[in-house]
Parts: C-alpha cells; sequence; structure tokens
C-alpha cells in the first residue's frame, strides 16, 4: 500500500500546503484505501487566494477578448489530448466508470468550446441618435473576484462549467472543489497555466465549512457559484446575499420520467436504466422516479426493469464494462442503504434488492447495488428526498392528469422527462410542468453548453442558471452608455427630462 500523498492548494500559480493545518484523508472508493491528505483551508488561505486574485484582476481585464478567448482555445486543446488523463484521476477518486469519467470530461469541454466565443458573447448593443446628436450604447464589464463552490459528483466537469466562462469575462476565479474528489482541479489548474493564463487568474483552495465560510464573508469575492444539495445551496445563497454578493446556488433534486401506455416500454427501461443507475445514481439530474400511468404500464415496466438491474455489472471504476461503480464514500453508501430500509420499512415493494452486493477483490470498497422499489406512495420518504444513490421508485398514478399533479406538487423542480408517442400530449407536458429541464423522449435533458442549465423551485436559488448565455449575464454587469460630444452642445441650460424628441 503506497503512502497517501499530500494534496496542495494551488495559488498564484503555485502549488502550496502543509500538513500543519486540519487535514482530510481522500479514499479511492472502489478499494476504500486512503490515497490521498489534502490540507483544509482556513481564512488565512482563503484570504491569500483571493489577494492573489484581485491582484491579477485589473490586468486580466484590462486584456482583450480575442487573447483570453486564445488561452481557452488553448485549454480547450490540453484538455482534448489529456482527456484519458483526466477521467482516470476523476474514476480513481470518485469511483464513476472510465466511460463516464470520460463523458464528464466532453460535456465539461463543450462549455470551454463556448467561453471560446466569448468576443462575440460580450458584444454589447448600440442605438444612434436617441436624440439629437446623442448615441447610446451598452456594453458587459467582469464583476471581479469570484469563486466557485463545486460538488464532489463531477469533480471536473462542474468547475468546467463555472470558471472558463468567468475568466473569459475578465473576472479572476477561486475554486473550493469537493473535498472527497479534489485532485481533479490541480489538473485544470496546471493546464491553464500551460495554456497561458496569467498565474492568479485561477486559484484552487481546498477545504469544508470553514473555506465556505471564509469565502462568503470574504469583501473581496464579488460572486459565488454553487451546486450542491438543496439545504447547503440555501445557507450559501442566503450568506451570500447577505453579505452583499452575487450568488447562483443550485440545489438538489428528485427527477421523474414519466411513462404514458403508448410509450415504448423497452426503450423507457433501457433509458430508466442509464439515467437511474448511472454513475451509481450520484447525479443532479439522475432519474430516480418512474411515474407509470395506468398499473398495466407499471406491471409491464417492472417486468422489463426487474431482469435489467439484477443484472448491472458492478465493480472497480477503472475495469472493462462495468455499468457502475462505488458510492463516494462509506458513509455516503451507508445513508443511501438507510433510505432502502426506511422505503421496506413504509411499505415499498423491493423488487429488487442491492443492499448486500458484493465486488470481489474489493471488500473494502463502498458498493451498493441497484434497488428497485414499486408501488411508491408520495408520502414516502423515498419519495420526497433525495436519496443520491442507485435507487429507483415507480410511483403508479390513474392519469396523465394525475402524473402532472404529482410532477408540479414536488419541492425539486430540477428536471423531468415524459416518455410518449403523442406529440399532443408532450407539448402539453412542456407547457405545464414547472420544471427547469425537460426532456421528451431524452432521459437526462442536460442542456448543451449555448443553452443554459438550472432548476426551479427549490432546486435553484437565485436569478440566473448556470453556463451558456445566462452564465455571460451572471458573471457580468451590464453598462450602459448615453453619448454627446461638446460640438451638439450650445442650447444652454435644460431643467426637463431628456427625451428622444430634444
Amino acid at each position: 500500500m503506497l503512502a497517501p500523498v499530500l494534496i496542495p492548494h494551488f495559488v498564484g500559480g503555485q502549488r502550496n500546503g502543509s500538513l500543519q493545518s486540519r487535514t482530510s484523508p481522500v479514499y479511492n472508493p472502489a478499494t476504500g484505501e486512503q490515497t490521498g491528505v489534502l490540507p483544509l483551508a482556513t481564512p488565512a488561505d482563503v484570504d491569500a487566494a483571493v489577494q492573489a486574485a484581485r491582484a491579477a484582476f485589473p490586468a486580466w481585464a484590462a486584456t482583450p477578448p480575442a487573447r483570453r478567448a486564445r488561452v481557452m482555445f488553448k485549454f480547450r486543446e490540453i484538455l482534448e489530448a489529456n482527456a484519458q488523463v483526466l477521467a482516470a484521476q476523476i474514476t480513481a477518486e470518485h469511483g464513476k466508470t472510465h466511460s463516464d469519467a470520460l463523458g464528464e470530461v466532453a460535456r465539461g469541454i463543450e462549455v470551454v468550446e463556448f467561453a471560446c466565443g466569448i468576443p462575440q458573447l460580450l458584444k454589447g448593443e448600440i442605438s444612434e441618435n436617441v436624440g439629437t446628436q446623442i448615441d447610446s450604447h451598452s456594453l458587459r464589464q467582469p464583476l471581479g473576484v469570484v469563486a466557485g463552490i463545486t460538488p464532489f459528483n463531477f469533480p471536473a466537469m462542474v468547475p468546467l462549467w463555472m470558471a472558463p466562462i468567468a475568466m473569459a469575462c475578465g473576472n479572476t476565479f477561486v475554486l473550493k472543489p469537493s473535498e472527497r474528489d479534489p485532485s481533479a482541479s490541480l489538473l485544470l489548474a496546471e493546464w491553464l497555466q500551460q495554456a497561458g493564463l496569467p498565474d492568479g487568474v485561477f486559484n484552487v483552495v481546498h477545504g469544508d465549512k470553514v473555506a465556505v465560510d471564509a469565502i462568503l464573508a470574504h469583501p473581496g469575492v464579488q460572486a459565488v457559484s454553487f451546486v450542491g444539495s438543496t439545504p447547503i445551496a440555501r445557507y450559501i445563497y442566503a450568506t451570500g446575499c447577505a453579505n452583499g454578493k452575487r450568488v447562483q446556488a443550485l440545489g438538489g433534486a428528485k427527477n421523474h420520467l414519466v411513462v404514458l401506455p403508448d410509450a415504448d416500454l423497452d426503450q423507457t427501461a433501457d433509458a430508466l436504466m442509464g439515467a437511474g443507475y448511472g454513475s451509481a445514481g450520484e447525479r443532479c439530474m439522475a432519474i430516480s422516479v418512474a411515474v407509470t400511468v395506468g398499473d398495466e404500464t407499471a406491471d409491464k415496466l417492472i417486468a422489463k426493469l426487474a431482469p435489467r438491474v439484477k443484472a448491472l455489472k458492478i465493480g472497480r471504476g477503472d475495469a472493462d464494462g462495468m455499468d457502475m461503480g462505488p458510492l463516494i464514500t462509506a458513509v455516503h453508501r451507508d445513508k443511501v442503504k438507510g433510505y432502502v430500509d426506511q422505503g421496506v420499512g413504509e411499505g415499498a415493494q423491493l423488487v429488487v434488492d442491492g443492499r448486500e452486493h458484493r465486488v470481489e477483490g474489493c471488500e473494502d470498497g463502498f458498493f451498493l447495488g441497484g434497488c428497485l422499489f414499486d408501488h411508491v406512495q408520495p408520502e414516502h420518504r423515498i419519495y420526497q428526498e433525495e436519496i443520491f444513490g442507485p435507487v429507483l421508485s415507480v410511483v403508479r398514478v390513474g392519469s396523465y392528469e394525475e402524473a402532472v399533479a404529482l410532477v408540479n406538487g414536488h419541492e425539486y423542480g430540477n428536471g423531468v422527462s415524459l416518455f410518449t408517442r403523442d406529440g399532443e400530449a408532450a407539448r402539453d407536458f412542456i407547457h405545464r410542468i414547472q420544471v427547469g429541464m425537460v426532456g421528451i423522449n431524452v432521459p437526462i435533458p442536460v442542456p448543451v453548453a449555448y443553452h443554459s442549465f438550472g432548476g426551479w423551485k427549490s432546486s435553484l436559488f437565485g436569478d440566473h442558471h448556470m453556463y451558456g448565455p445566462e452564465g455571460v449575464r451572471f458573471y457580468t454587469r451590464l453598462k450602459t452608455v448615453t453619448t454627446r460630444w461638446p460640438s451638439s452642445i450650445g442650447v444652454g441650460a435644460q431643467f426637463v427630462m431628456p427625451t428622444s424628441g430634444h
């Protein structure tokens, strides 16, 4: 067994960190082996990162957008060339399969590609002669130092949702990645440096709540982006706003997939398998509830799902042919098992029980088999709360209207899907459903990089969705300029409100 390695901060272009501060272990979830030691940032460490970012901001903000875009182009090239390396690092600390990790990297690269178009995205508007010889134009300017607090389930993709757009807009960035799988963030920092990003524009500080609170309280941080659970999102949003910051905080989810009687059930079952059990269910867009319209639909769907769930290939993420890897920690695995116990106790029918799943050679790993519930009721805790594990619940309803009411009545509104051949029903669903991201015969409707990601209700706190055009708006401030030159002045003082007629 190799000794755990020190995983340092990255501040001002330099790796730094010592074991004199508090530390946290980092594990390989497949083996249970501790692979890293993470220094947890103190408020002084956070301040050092913010000060480095503040020092770098004036020159970076003054850099022409085309030159900032060239850094993003080079960064994209480095990411493409090193996708396998980054995916392997994700698998080693998160546990997801290598193919799933490659997909994460690809979706992150798409946002970098979007950021490469920043000269076009920052173009303002101009109107000539809004008054006699008076012109008006608008422009978007960077905020300053901005911060990102990212979750464990996408250690590369979610930072790439935030930082490239923020930096392309002219801001400098402080990233606080999850303490559970932090090493991917250091690879991103080093590759940005290789791409020509000036020192101090991108910084990484590791930590827990102490670091988060220091970021939220720091007067030098102008905006904070967060992705994580809803209770923490509420806290981040309330605390950041109270401290005068612009905040976007994406919270939890309970994503439904509504199955109408006319749906292709083989296609639907395959979609539910990938969306419910991919990445061990540790996705904010995972489908955790199938809402079946009619008992016949439910019976047929369960008959197709049960053998598929039992046949899931579960093992090390770096092994060939695996469908699912371990959960992130032993504590989280046990929490998910507790939800399964709760569901059984509440009277739901556990069709497939994965609680005792073992992987040969990885007896100390954090594995849990796929679980499938039928006859789940809306009052059950396993329906109401986000489980964030490989647990799929089937809720039976009698009609399409009941399905819509069920989805709209839930606390969360992140993602939802409808599987049907009925175009009229699909159109009605799109317009009436109270959820931020909707899929029609698409199980995981994550928007592409040139649209924007975000939910409704308790899945999002703040006015802006993430990445895409909304990301540009979040990381910039609008300034509108009205111009008249001295040669057009000579009418004397005017004491009335100026209008377009003057």
